[in-house]
């Protein structure tokens, strides 16, 4: 994905790259599911850690938006040639480092806030997991229709 399209979604002016995520979620899901329902796959849960997600959400969003590039992207980036990545992957590969070696003590203290378990959404409601994939697809449909009609840069 260009550095333009991101930088447009991060500002909100380009929806491109929100429809691309949303869509690989949906076809990821039923992916996921119709293998695990037929049985070529087990599903292997980790558990929900709410303060590690938060922590990491939010060091990969603001590197995101201070870089321009998620990691995937800019790898792809480096392998076209854009050598200004460069740097930015350096400190991708730095923080993955750092985390490393911190994570030993925070996983022993900090990061125990907020587990929750191998928890699923279908588990939490009891409800089958396709109910839950029709739904969410519905909703990304309806959310695409949305912006759209708002007739945004997609």
């Amino acid at each position: 994905m260009r550095y333009e399209k991101q930088v447009g979604f991060l500002r909100l002016k380009d929806m491109t790259l929100i429809k691309f995520i949303f869509s690989a979620i949906i076809t990821g899901m039923i992916g996921i599911y119709l293998f695990k329902d037929i049985g070529v796959i087990d599903l292997s849960l980790k558990a929900t850690q709410i303060m590690m997600q938060v922590i990491g959400g939010l060091l990969f969003g603001i590197g995101w938006a201070i870089f321009g590039y998620c990691p995937g992207t800019a790898i792809g980036a480096l392998g076209e040639g854009r050598l200004h990545v460069l740097w930015g992957v350096f400190r991708m590969l730095f923080g993955t480092a750092v985390y490393a070696e911190i994570y030993p003590a925070l996983k022993s203290n900090f990061l125990k806030y907020g587990d929750f378990g191998k928890i699923t959404l279908p588990g939490i409601l009891g409800i089958n997991h396709w109910f839950i994939v029709v739904i969410l697809s519905i909703l990304v449909i309806l959310f695409f229709k949305y912006i759209e009609k708002k007739n945004c840069k997609c």
